[in-house]
């Protein structure tokens, strides 16, 4: 059998960089050598996109940038070439390929941006499409369309980063009003893996917190603070989604931002959640309810608040979740029977069966 040929993209103009980095790594030592021929594509922090065909571990430190075969490569937007451009000093040359799996976080990568370009080129790849992509990296859009599907969430409010600036006694009496008491998170509206999101507890930490979010987006979300444990839930397919077993989190700060997911040791995860049977069955069928209303394709990790008083709220859709070796999404499929080359077969199964095309 002829192996099928895949390009797996990491790194990207993210704040989540690193993270995506270290996802790659797993997902390239995971896929079966038997049946793929890998390409490796990596995006500098400057945006320049390197073919690297070093050792796999370099990639996850970095120092796969200075490997001395790099070669400038890009996806062609044409169906025609169906593949990959790879820049010599004295030519080019095109690589066909059959499906991509990017393995990029945040801006660029999870925003529907990078799958524009996948979708002009005609290849099929792993994840969700255009439009499910972007409105569930804004933290704003995915409120509003959350709130249209009758799906329960925390209250919020948003505004642009330059409302603010224009006016910002007027903006944070707004915020006052419409949310009632302190505290409140603040998020950029796009970012992700927590990444300049804040807790704050007062007028003068929402404004240090408003500041804080509007360095990583021009749009800023805020939300009612919720009391309750926060649960995740992964799920897989297309038209007829798989949920996963939930897990939950016991962040070892105040919340699960960027350090507690990926530099703090001492956060827990509890797979299963540790709340109620029939809580766990509201979880799963409210996951499939936002995906599918969404349009999520391939794979995206929901995540939730579960209160004492057992009220399930969405907080957001991470439509490309972390693969790292302490990322919730394998964890959770693993413990519903799905892990290792299984997960990743079936990740590159369902990119396939989006388009329409053989795998």
């Amino acid at each position: 059998m002829q192996k099928k040929r895949i390009a797996v993209i990491f790194g990207g103009k993210s704040s989540e960089h690193e993270v995506s980095r270290v996802s790659a790594t797993y997902v390239i030592n995971t896929i079966p050598r038997e049946k793929y021929e890998v390409f490796t594509v990596g995006i500098t922090k400057q945006g320049k996109w390197l073919l690297y065909s070093g050792e796999t571990a370099a990639i996850a430190d970095g120092s796969w940038e200075k490997h001395p075969d790099n070669k400038t490569a890009f996806i062609a937007p044409a169906p025609s070439l169906s593949g990959m451009v790879v820049v010599y000093p004295d030519r080019t040359e095109i690589i066909k390929l059959d499906v991509i799996f990017p393995v990029l976080h945040g801006k660029n990568g999870e925003d529907g941006t990078i799958q524009g370009i996948f979708e002009m080129s005609g290849i099929p790849y792993v994840g969700c499409g255009v439009l499910a992509s972007a409105a569930c990296m804004d933290k704003a859009v995915t409120n509003i369309l959350l709130e249209k599907f009758g799906i329960d969430q925390a209250r919020f409010t948003w505004f642009y980063s330059h409302e603010y600036k224009a006016a910002p006694e007027a903006v944070v009496a707004r915020v006052e009003k419409e949310l009632g008491s302190y505290p409140l998170f603040v998020k950029p509206a796009n970012a992700g893996s927590s990444v300049g999101i804040s807790k704050a507890h007062n007028r003068d930490e929402l404004i240090k917190a408003i500041e804080v979010a509007s360095r990583e987006d021009s749009k800023i979300v805020i939300e009612e603070n919720i009391d309750g444990a926060e649960v995740e839930c992964a799920v897989l397919g297309n038209e007829k989604p798989f949920a996963s077993v939930p897990g939950q989190i016991a962040p070892a700060s105040e919340f699960y931002d960027y350090d507690a997911k990926y530099n703090n040791a001492n956060s827990q995860l509890y797979i299963p959640a540790r709340i109620s049977d029939e809580l766990i069955e509201k979880v799963k069928s409210i996951a499939v309810k936002a995906y599918t209303k969404i349009g999520c394709t391939g794979l995206s990790r929901v995540d939730f608040f579960v209160t004492k008083e057992g009220r399930v709220l969405l907080n957001e859709i991470n439509t490309l979740p972390g693969f790292t070796s302490i990322s919730m999404y394998p964890k959770l499929m693993a413990a519903s029977g799905i892990e290792g080359q299984t997960l990743i077969e079936e990740l590159i199964k369902y990119a396939f069966e989006r388009t329409g095309k053989d795998d």
